[in-house]
């Protein structure tokens, strides 16, 4: 996944100049690394890593529904989890290989290879369980904190490294190919104590969020039986996540005395796993996988099926057939936020605006929790020259998720769209600034500045001009040191 010439590895090797802290003592208990690395710390160096991968990791998923759904089966995994106080946010990277991984502060990346992998709904949360495990007993602080005296620069690098490490080897091993990678390099695989301790976790919280127990055992026992058949794939996520007998054995034995109970999977699984596989390679080739299915009836999903076909039809720009797709899967009974994204994106690329915008506006009022509508929405209100009313979307959802990026996003394009640069240049510094660019983001005020406005407007803008500068003067002082 990522290359040596990227600009991740290239910060990564650039941050490792730092020489880091002798100290080789690390706590043994999650309890512990709590005194030793403080939650906003680790937060800190979570968001500037998460930072880097949406700015310049091209394999990054900018996939608003696949994003939504990840988090929504997280957040039944973290409602019954020790949640340490930060939260979760999950990613997803386009990546065959199989694998996923836990950052500082709660960031969770999962390739598109594991979710395409992954036989059921139970499996695919067994392997996020495990990995928020990780993250709620503390196992990345301890592996990130190496001593008090420890800079935030090298904390970031080796946050880094364990981000590299995890998705290829022989890249991480060439951005840390200095005489400080082994300080580094030795703790980018959790130890046999951390993962069974995860399993442990990960497995109560599969039953108690209404999974199959066996989805963890099952999922993890035929990745160590298909090393051969993945290779370099499976081998991925086994590097970091040492898999022996005795795990397995641990995980077999605690289903032991489980009652037999059938988890029937989402929609949503198969609808994301369709969108995965309609978006890979020409969209002639999803069309005729999709179109195959539903002629040989093989298929998990037929509802699954015929949004994939309506997907790929869509890329190919022929409207009608994906409408007839769309209207084939929404006849079968099931309804999904998902699927009705693409329901109205179809009405509105094939010019029936209004209808579009209304199958949106019936969507968000029965799932006002899912973040992929609105911002389809917004989308679709700016597509559609409607900027006033994207205008009021994104302020009303502002109100709730002040530090959206993509709601920031869609204000600086409606008031582009409205004509009033000085309102767009603020709208951009916010998006600048959450994007940790302070630089930019005083640009963009300054350029609000020279554009005028009342007296109101240019108070506020001076009051954020200020905080932006001293926050930069702050990230300079931390730089020099």
């Amino acid at each position: 996944m990522f290359s040596p010439h990227r600009p991740l590895a290239l910060l990564l090797a650039a941050l490792l100049t730092v020489p880091p802290a002798a100290a080789q003592n690390l706590p043994e208990l999650g309890e512990v690394a709590s005194e030793e690395l403080p939650v906003a710390l680790e937060k800190r160096i979570g968001l500037q890593i998460m930072q880097e991968i949406r700015q310049r990791e091209i394999s990054y998923l900018d996939d608003y529904d696949i994003e939504s759904y990840l988090n929504q089966l997280a957040g039944r995994l973290a409602g019954v989890s020790s949640d340490p106080g930060f939260g979760f946010e999950i990613f997803a990277l386009t990546d065959p290989s199989i694998n996923a991984f836990a950052m500082p502060g709660g960031y969770v990346g999962v390739h598109s290879g594991l979710i395409l992998a992954a036989q059921s709904e139970s499996e695919l949360a067994g392997v996020l369980a495990h990995e928020l495990s990780h993250v709620t007993q503390r196992h990345i602080a301890r592996q990130i904190f190496q001593s008090k005296r420890i800079g935030i620069a090298s904390m970031l690098a080796m946050g880094l490294g364990l981000l590299a490490a995890r998705s290829n080897s022989q890249v991480a091993g060439a951005a840390i190919a200095t005489s400080q990678a082994g300080a580094i390099s030795a703790q980018l695989a959790y130890s046999r104590d951390f993962e069974r301790e995860a399993d442990r976790i990960a497995f109560d919280m599969l039953g108690r969020a209404g999974f199959d127990e066996r989805g963890m055992a099952g999922f993890f026992g035929r990745l160590q039986q298909s090393v051969r058949l993945y290779e370099n794939n499976a081998v991925a996520y086994l590097r970091t996540h040492p898999l022996t007998g005795e795990r397995l054995a641990d995980m077999q034995n605690r289903e032991i005395g489980l009652n037999y109970r059938q988890v029937p999977d989402s929609l949503d699984f198969h609808l994301v796993r369709a969108r995965l596989r309609a978006q890979q390679g020409r969209p002639s080739d999803a069309v005729k996988e999709f179109s195959e299915q539903l002629t040989a009836r093989k298929f998990a999903s037929e509802a699954a099926a015929h949004y994939g076909l309506a997907l790929a039809y869509y890329r190919s720009r022929a409207w009608a057939d994906a409408q007839r797709e769309v209207d084939a899967a929404r006849a079968l009974g099931e309804v999904s936020p998902i699927l009705e994204h693409l329901a109205a994106d179809v009405r509105v690329a094939a010019g029936h605006g209004e209808e579009g915008l209304r199958i949106y506006r019936a969507a968000i009022s029965r799932f006002p929790r899912n973040m992929a509508l609105v911002y389809g929405y917004g989308a679709a209100l700016t597509e559609l020259r409607r900027f006033g009313e994207a205008l009021k979307l994104a302020d009303e959802q502002l109100r709730v998720r002040a530090d959206d990026l993509r709601l920031h996003r869609l204000r600086a394009a409606s008031y582009a769209g409205m004509g009033r640069p000085g309102a767009q240049h603020r709208a951009l510094a916010e998006v600048f600034a959450l994007q940790g660019q302070t630089a930019g983001a005083i640009e963009q005020l300054e350029l609000a500045r020279k554009a005028g406005g009342d007296f109101y407007e240019m108070s506020a803008i001076d009051s954020r001009l200020r905080e932006l500068k001293l926050r930069r003067l702050e990230e300079l002082k931390e730089k020099n040191n």
